[in-house]
């Protein structure tokens, strides 16, 4: 079993802020775990390429099984994560009243039970050792709402329930539990949504004080913030917003913009 290096474990990590977080965090030393339900092979051997120590797993995140097994290795090769990040996820653009079960039951599969099994039975061995860090990737949608996104909405603002109720429960047995919630990033789950016509880049623009979207960097940075022991040894339960202000912004567009001239 190999304990000097600090061990990391991301969901979601074949694309976009995940691989972004791998890789921020591969840079600056530690081992990183790449899972996602495609393959995630080539982006490990990238970033063993440039140095880093990475490994991949593919598989369901919401199948119990396939996330005691992915535990199963992790006790055996690694004893238990240093930390983790629930970060996989999925999108949905539909009004209420024409969200199927179907839809809304894979979105809570994707973003809310899959978190809860990692969370069960990694943190459970993070528990056994008194340490570790686990960050959910949550939203501003977790903290407001979204028109046309019920099924998403109610999937983050659980996300930060989890989220809380974990940081009381286990605070005290030395695994702390964060949230980021970012508002828009520029990554491939950006441009499926752009895709299907539901914004554009000025409808969000217009309405970030930063006046842009968020980089993946951005919100890798406040995830690597969180994880780091000595950092943020004493933040545990927050939900962080990454969102450029957004969720402070109450203004209306005309009087926001009127402060960029």
């Amino acid at each position: 079993m190999t304990t000097s290096m600090q061990t990391i474990l991301v969901t979601g990590a074949a694309q976009g802020l995940g691989l972004t977080t791998a890789a921020l965090l591969a840079r600056r030393g530690y081992r990183v775990i790449l899972v996602d339900l495609q393959s995630v092979e080539d982006q490990s051997a990238e970033l063993r390429a440039l140095g880093g120590d990475a490994h991949g797993f593919s598989g369901d995140l919401s199948s119990e099984s396939f996330v005691q097994q992915l535990a199963q290795t992790i006790g055996r090769d690694y004893g238990a994560l240093d930390g983790l990040v629930n970060n996989a996820g999925i999108s949905l653009i539909v009004p209420a009243e024409r969200t199927s079960a179907e839809q809304w039951q894979r979105v809570m599969a994707v973003n809310l039970f899959a978190p809860f099994l990692l969370c069960r039975y990694l943190g459970a061995q993070m528990l056994d050792r008194r340490r570790g860090s686990i960050v959910n990737v949550a939203s501003i949608a977790g903290l407001a709402a979204v028109s046309h996104r019920s099924a998403y909405n109610a999937s983050k603002h659980g996300l930060i329930g989890l989220t809380q109720t974990l940081a009381a429960e286990w605070g005290g047995r030395g695994v702390r539990v964060n949230a980021v919630c970012p508002g828009w990033i520029k990554t491939e789950m950006d441009s499926a949504d752009q895709g299907s016509g539901a914004y554009s880049d000025r409808d969000i623009i217009e309405r970030v004080p930063l006046a842009r979207f968020a980089a993946p960097r951005d919100v890798a940075e406040a995830i690597a913030f969180l994880l780091d022991a000595e950092r943020s040894a004493f933040v545990n339960g927050v939900s962080l917003p990454v969102d450029g202000g957004w969720m402070a912004d109450a203004s209306w567009t005309g009087l926001r913009l009127s402060t960029r001239a």
